[in-house]
C-alpha cells in the first residue's frame, strides 16, 4: 500500500466511523463516471470491505448518458478486468440537456437532475441499500462558498442523506479527501481516465471560479482548504442570523468586538 493509498483510506475510514456510511448487510451502489474520483472511490471501498469487521457488498454502476464520443467501452474493458460486479446504463439525457438549455448557458444543473434520476432508480431495481458518490473535499468546501455566495444559504453536500422520495440514501466517502491526493493516486494507479466533455467544454462556469479563488487563497495559506472544511464541522448556531436557530440557542455573551448599532 503506497503513502496515497494509505493516506486516502484513512481518511475513508474516519468518514464511515463518524457518520456511519456503510453499515453490517449493505449493498452498496458506486455510481462510476470514468474520473478520477470515481475511480479511486471503487478502490477504495473495495479495500474497505477487506477490513472492515462487518459484511457489506457493492458493485459498480457507469451511466452513458449519450454524450458523443464516450468512451464506454473502456470503462467496460477496464471495470470486466477487475472481477467485480457491474451494470452499464445508458439514458440519452444528452439529447435533453442541449435542447432544453440555450447556447451559452451551463449545462450541470438540468444534467446532473436527470443522472440523479436515473441513479436512483437504478439503485432500487438493482437492490442498493447505499448510492456512493465520488465527492471530496474540495467538492464540499466549493459548494458551500458557492451557495452563500450565490444562493444566499449556507449548506453544503452532506456525507450521508436520505434522497426526498425516501427510497434511497446517498454516502460520500470521500468527503475528507484531499482532491489533490485523488488526482495524484489516480496517476500512481493507471486509472483510464474519460473526460466529462458536456459541461467540461463550457467557459466561466461559477464552480471553476469558485475553485480558482479558493486555489489563490490557499496559495497564500496553505491551511485554508482544511480551515474551511473544518467550518463546517464547527458551527456556533447562535451567531448566525437565523431566527429559528437563535430561538433554540442564545448567545452567551456579545461579541466584544462587533460594532454596535444604535
Amino acid at each position: 500500500m503506497s503513502r496515497l493509498e494509505d493516506r486516502l483510506l484513512l481518511r475513508v475510514k474516519r468518514a464511515n466511523k463518524e457518520f456511519a456510511l456503510i453499515e453490517p448487510d449493505d449493498r452498496v451502489m458506486v455510481c462510476l463516471s470514468g474520473g478520477k474520483d470515481s475511480y479511486t472511490l471503487l478502490h477504495l471501498v473495495r479495500i474497505l470491505q477487506r477490513q472492515v469487521p462487518f459484511r457489506f457488498t457493492f458493485f459498480a454502476v457507469n451511466l452513458d448518458q449519450g454524450q458523443p464520443g464516450f468512451q464506454g467501452d473502456v470503462l467496460r474493458n477496464w471495470l470486466a478486468q477487475q472481477d467485480v460486479e457491474f451494470h452499464m446504463l445508458h439514458e440519452d439525457t444528452y439529447r435533453i440537456v442541449t435542447e432544453k438549455i440555450p447556447a451559452g448557458k451551463t449545462y450541470c444543473s438540468l444534467c446532473s437532475r436527470l443522472r440523479r434520476g436515473v441513479l436512483y432508480d437504478a439503485a432500487v431495481r438493482l437492490g442498493a441499500t447505499r448510492i456512493a458518490l465520488g465527492h471530496h473535499r474540495d467538492d464540499l468546501i466549493e459548494t458551500a462558498l458557492m451557495n452563500m455566495l450565490y444562493s444566499g444559504k449556507i449548506a453544503t453536500m452532506p456525507p450521508k442523506l436520505r434522497s426526498d422520495d425516501g427510497r434511497n440514501t446517498v454516502i460520500r466517502p470521500l468527503v475528507y479527501c484531499a482532491e489533490e491526493d485523488i488526482a495524484a493516486f489516480a496517476g500512481e494507479q493507471g486509472f483510464p481516465i474519460l473526460p466529462c466533455d458536456l459541461c467540461g467544454s463550457q467557459d466561466g462556469l461559477k464552480r471553476q471560479q469558485i475553485k480558482a479563488l479558493i486555489a489563490q487563497l490557499a496559495a497564500e495559506n496553505p491551511n485554508v482548504k482544511g480551515n474551511m472544511l473544518a467550518s463546517l464541522a464547527n458551527v456556533n448556531p447562535s451567531h448566525l442570523l437565523d431566527p429559528s436557530l437563535r430561538a433554540v440557542t442564545q448567545p452567551v455573551a456579545d461579541d466584544e468586538d462587533a460594532p454596535l448599532w444604535h
